[in-house]
This record gives C-alpha cells, structure tokens and sequence, in this order.
C-alpha cells in the first residue's frame, strides 16, 4: 500500500485526503551509523538526490545514539557537492523539556538558547543539545529543507528533535532558518559536537508535488 488516500474516499473518515494529482514522498537514500564520525548525503554519489528533482527534501532520524555523553547532534550543508561545509547560516533554536524525576528547573518547562542560534554563521547547525549515551538513550527526529536547487532564494529548514537529555529527562529540540546563499544546496552532513555517531538511522525522502 502507498499509504495515500484516494482523493474521493473516505471523505467524511476524518482522515487526511491526498490532494488531486497525488503527491507522495518518495524514499531515496538510508545510512545506518555504525561509530561513524559523519553521515554525509551528496547529490550524484551512492544514488543520492539533492537537485531539482525535488522542491522539498526530508530526512528522518532513527534513534540517533551518540558514543559521548552529553552531546549535541547537527547539521551543515554544502554548495560544492561536499568539499567543504560552510554555507552561511541564520537560525533560531528553543526547547521543551520534562524530567523523569518532576524536579529538573520546576519539572519542565520552555527554553531559548541563543548559544546554539547561527547569525551569519558558517559551522554546524545544533538539531539537538546533550544527548545521553546510555544503553537505552538516543534521539529521533526530522529535519525539512526546501529549494535546495534554487539559484534565486535562500535555502529554508525547519526541524524536531526528541532526545534523551544526559540527565535523565525529556527534550523535544525546536530549529529554523535558512542557509543564506543563492547557490545551490548539494550536500548535507550530520555529526556530533564530539566523538562519533554510535547507532541509528538517517534516512532521505524527496516530495512528489
């Protein structure tokens, strides 16, 4: 099954229609970590699409496990099919969060941080702060690009992260921006602040429109 319903059935189910035409997104690319120091997605390498092929991209992250203690999960794109990965960056970043014990900062609560913001910056992008280790700790998630191809407007994200916190709570991590060039977007890393990517899955999507 596809997963997507038909345009004129089950139109009072309260379920989700497909528009007419259809529109589906479509798998491309997985990578499984395995003590990786990077997961990198280059457009023409290893059946990778980054190109007009797609208006938005989507990539989703399975248990994200980290080999070090408490650290941040990110992101960074390329405009020379990898080479280097330095394309300027504005962004926003805050968080929900929630300890197991009810006791961390009140038991939860809402959080800016603008240590982990770009302003017309170039490194890496947080999508996730200090994730746990532990056997059973890991994040999983999703980050959305659009336009990569364009050679006229910026390049747009959004994501969400849910993470394990090192200290034992809750931690669904909040990002946008735009990487700030009029190239276009032909490769995305993922790494961690430190040490490597234990575990997990990376998998890429472009939508059908």
């Amino acid at each position: 099954m596809s997963g997507i319903i038909a345009q004129n059935i089950l139109d009072n189910s309260g379920l989700i229609k497909a528009p007419a035409g259809g529109g589906a997104w479509n798998f491309i690319k997985k990578l499984t970590a395995s003590a990786s120091s990077d997961l990198s997605f280059v457009d023409g390498t290893s059946d990778v699409v980054l190109d007009s092929t797609y208006k938005e991209y989507l990539f989703t992250f399975n248990n994200i496990h980290p080999s070090n203690d408490g650290v941040g999960f990110l992101f960074n794109l390329s405009e020379d099919t990898g080479s280097s990965y330095a394309v300027t960056k504005m962004s926003t970043w805050f968080q929900a969060y929630h300890g197991e014990s009810d006791a961390y900062v009140g038991g939860g609560g809402v959080a800016y941080n603008a240590s982990y913001d770009l302003a017309q910056g170039t490194g890496t992008q947080y999508l996730s702060n200090n994730a746990g280790n532990g056997n059973d700790e890991s994040g999983s998630g999703y980050l959305k690009l659009f336009g990569l191809s364009s050679t006229t407007f910026v390049k747009h994200w959004i994501s969400n992260m849910n993470t394990y916190y090192f200290q034992d709570y809750l931690q669904n991590d909040f990002t946008a921006g735009y990487g700030n060039t009029t190239s276009a977007v032909d490769a995305v890393q993922f790494s961690m602040t430190a040490g490597n990517i234990d575990a997990g899955d990376i998998c890429l999507y472009g939508l059908t429109t």
